[in-house]
C-alpha cells in the first residue's frame, strides 16, 4: 500500500520547468531553515509566472544570459581584498579547503594557490565506503596535486550504525557524511587556528532565493554552529538517544557535530562560498581536475545517470540520489542533465530523454556493501523505502517486492 509520507510544505501537485528538468519537488538549500533540528521542514524551488524555475533564472546571472548578469571582475577584486585580510606572511596555512579530491575541491584549492597565492591546508571527512577510483583520486589530489591534506576516518562500526538510523528514520542515508564532510572542517579551523574555510557553489546555484543570497558571499554561523543547549539531530534521533541507546560515545561523535557558536565568533571562523567569487561549473572544474591531479573518471558509466565524472568517491553516493528519487522524483540524472541544461552543454529536450532513460535506476553495483554496512536484509530495505513514498508521486505497478517491478511515478517529465 502506497505512504502517506510528505514532508512538510512539499507540492501535492507536480510542475516542471520549462526550461530544465526540475520540478517544484526540488528541496533547495537554504540559510532560512536552518535552525530547524528535526529537518522536518524544507523550502521547495520556487517557480515564476514564465514556468521557469529560480535555478535557472539564477543561473542565467552567472552565465550573463540576462540584463542583470554578474560583475565577476568585481566580485574576483572583492575577494582579492577579503583574502588579504588572511593571507598567511610566513608560510603557514591561511585557508582551508574541504573535500576528497573530487573535481570542485581540486579545482578550489589550485585555483587558491596559483591565482591568489593563498596557502591551503585541505580537508577530508572520509566517505562512507571509499570506492576505487574514489581513492585513486583522493591519493592523486596531495601527491600530484601538491597540496597537504589531513584525513579524518570515522569508526567503521559507527558509521554504519548511523547509516542504518538515517536510512530508517529519514530515507537519508548520506545525512551522517554530509554533517562530517560540513562540521569536520572548522574543528580543524578551531585547533589549527585557520579562520578561513572555503566552500563550492553559492546555494543560488540550486535555486535558493534567501534574502540577501546574492548579496552574501558567506555562510551564517547559525547553518553550522550550534548555540546554547540547542537541540541537535544527527540520523533522526538526538545526540543523547545515541548514546545511551546505541552506546556510540562522546568522542566518536564529535567531528560529525557542530561547534559552539560562541566559540566560532570568538575565533572569527568564516565559511565562505569560492563560487560566488569564481565562475564554477561542473564540466570546466572537471578539464581543471584532470590536468591538476590526473583526476581519474569512472570506467563505466555511473548508475542512475549518463556521467562518469562526479561524485565518484563514496559506494553510498548512489543511495543519496536513489533515495531523493524516492521522496521527491527526483533522480542523480534529473540533478546532472537539469544543470549541464542550465549551462548550455545540453537542451531540454536531450535533458528529458536521459532522465526517461536512466533517472531512477537502482545502484546495484554497491547494494550488497549497503546492506553489509547497515546489516538491512532486502527484504527490510525495500520495506523502509516503501514507507517514504509520497502518495501524490507513486503508484503500484506489481506486486513484486522489489522496487523496479512494484512502483512507478504517476507524472513523469517524459509522459
Amino acid at each position: 500500500m502506497n505512504s502517506n509520507f510528505l514532508v512538510k510544505g512539499q507540492p501535492t501537485s507536480v510542475k516542471y520547468c520549462k526550461k530544465c528538468a526540475y520540478s517544484n519537488q526540488k528541496v533547495v538549500p537554504s540559510r532560512i531553515l536552518s535552525d530547524d533540528p528535526e529537518h522536518t521542514n524544507r523550502i521547495f524551488l520556487r517557480f515564476d509566472n514564465d514556468g521557469i524555475c529560480s535555478a535557472c533564472k539564477n543561473v542565467d546571472k552567472k552565465e550573463d544570459q540576462v540584463e542583470d548578469n554578474i560583475d565577476w571582475d568585481k566580485r574576483q577584486f572583492e575577494l582579492k581584498n577579503l583574502l588579504e585580510k588572511y593571507r598567511s606572511r610566513n608560510g603557514s596555512y591561511d585557508c582551508i579547503v574541504p573535500g576528497s579530491g573530487g573535481k570542485d575541491s581540486v579545482f578550489q584549492a589550485h585555483i587558491l594557490k596559483t591565482k591568489y597565492k593563498m596557502n591551503p591546508l585541505t580537508v577530508t571527512f572520509a566517505p562512507v565506503r571509499y570506492t576505487d577510483v574514489g581513492m585513486k583520486n583522493f591519493h592523486n589530489w596531495s601527491e600530484i596535486g601538491n597540496v597537504n591534506n589531513l584525513l579524518f576516518s570515522p569508526s567503521g562500526n559507527v558509521y554504519g550504525k548511523l547509516v542504518r538510523l538515517a536510512f530508517e528514520k529519514m530515507l537519508h542515508p548520506f545525512q551522517p557524511f554530509i554533517f562530517g564532510q560540513r562540521h569536520y572542517a572548522s574543528h580543524l579551523a578551531l585547533k589549527f587556528k585557520i579562520p578561513l574555510i572555503f566552500l563550492g557553489e553559492p546555494f543560488s546555484e540550486y535555486g535558493s532565493e534567501d534574502e540577501d543570497e546574492d548579496l552574501s558571499y558567506f555562510m551564517p554561523h547559525k547553518y553550522y554552529t550550534k548555540k546554547d543547549n540547542q537541540k541537535i539531530m544527527l540520523s533522526g534521533l538526538e545526540i543523547e538517544e545515541l548514546k545511551k541507546k546505541y552506546g556510540i560515545s562522546e568522542s566518536h561523535l564529535e567531528y560529525f557535530l557542530p561547534l559552539n557558536e560562541k566559540l566560532v565568533r570568538k575565533n572569527d571562523i568564516q565559511v565562505i562560498f569560492f563560487g560566488f567569487f569564481e565562475k564554477m561549473n561542473p564540466q570546466e572544474n572537471f578539464y581543471k581536475a584532470a590536468e591538476v591531479s590526473d583526476f581519474g573518471i569512472s570506467p563505466e558509466r555511473t548508475e542512475g545517470t549518463y556521467s562518469k565524472y562526479n561524485s565518484l568517491d563514496d559506494k553510498v553516493d548512489g543511495f543519496h540520489y536513489w533515495t531523493s528519487f524516492i521522496k521527491y522524483g527526483i533522480g542523480r540524472t534529473t540533478e546532472e542533465a537539469s544543470n549541464e541544461c542550465r549551462h548550455g552543454y545540453i537542451t531540454r529536450d536531450e535533458a528529458i530523454n536521459l532522465v526517461k532513460k536512466y533517472d531512477g535506476e537502482f545502484p546495484k553495483k554497491y547494494f550488497a556493501d549497503f546492506l553489509n554496512l547497515t546489516k538491512l536484509k532486502e527484504e527490510e530495505f525495500y520495506d523502509v523505502v516503501d514507507n517514504f513514498r509520497p502518495s501524490h508521486l507513486w503508484e503500484k505497478a506489481g506486486n513484486d517486492f522489489k522496487y523496479a517491478s512494484n512502483w512507478k511515478l504517476k507524472n513523469p517529465i517524459f509522459k
